[in-house]
């Protein structure tokens, strides 16, 4: 299989069950977008040092390509329930990803002021993949204005990048650096974890 179809040259796509759209389609945009989100948590997955977060971050990948064949899939009613089955996260998940934030969070002192992006290159990494999950979030929010892609994929969204907000700190903690916390005016106030 050629990884080239030139199928794209003219600026469309397919989607899952062969309709044609623009490559800019909202649809696109939002599968995309959670592709990017994948991709920015690999990087964050793979930083180092190991720890718990690389295999939950590692499931949140397999979730996350879930979604996108979802999100890529129109008029999802029309798949057979074996099908179906093979293209929703369980809500399960959406309540794990909860007890990781609650078990990350309880290791960390409260918040007092926004955390400026940075520490170590993993935190680093899962502050970028935060953002880059709040961006698919207003992708799939737009598409489900539009069109019904159900309840299950913005939760799972919305969730995640708490998710990645936290364990950044918590990469952070356990590494021994400092959080830089920001204040109104020209300096930023340094804490230790």
């Amino acid at each position: 299989m050629k990884i080239y179809t030139k199928t794209g040259d003219r600026g469309e796509t397919s989607l899952v069950g062969g309709a044609r759209v623009v490559k800019s389609h909202i649809r696109v945009a939002a599968y995309g977008d959670v592709d990017e989100t994948s991709a920015t948590i690999g990087l964050a997955r793979v930083a180092a040092p190991a720890d718990f977060a690389a295999a939950l971050l590692a499931e949140v990948q397999r979730d996350l390509f879930t979604i996108g064949a979802a999100l890529a899939t129109p008029e999802s009613a029309k798949l057979k329930d074996r099908q179906l089955a093979k293209s929703v996260v369980a809500a399960e998940r959406i309540v794990e990803l909860e007890r990781a934030i609650d078990a990350a969070a309880a290791e960390l002192p409260a918040l007092q002021a926004f955390v400026l992006p940075g520490g170590t290159p993993k935190a680093a990494a899962l502050h970028v993949a935060r953002t880059v999950c709040r961006r698919a979030e207003r992708r799939v929010l737009e598409l489900a204005r539009v069109e019904d892609i159900g309840e299950w994929p913005l939760k799972y969204v919305n969730r995640l990048s708490d998710l990645l907000f936290v364990l950044s700190r918590w990469v952070g903690k356990h590494l021994g650096e400092t959080e830089y916390l920001w204040q109104r005016g020209l300096e930023s106030h340094a804490r230790k974890r």
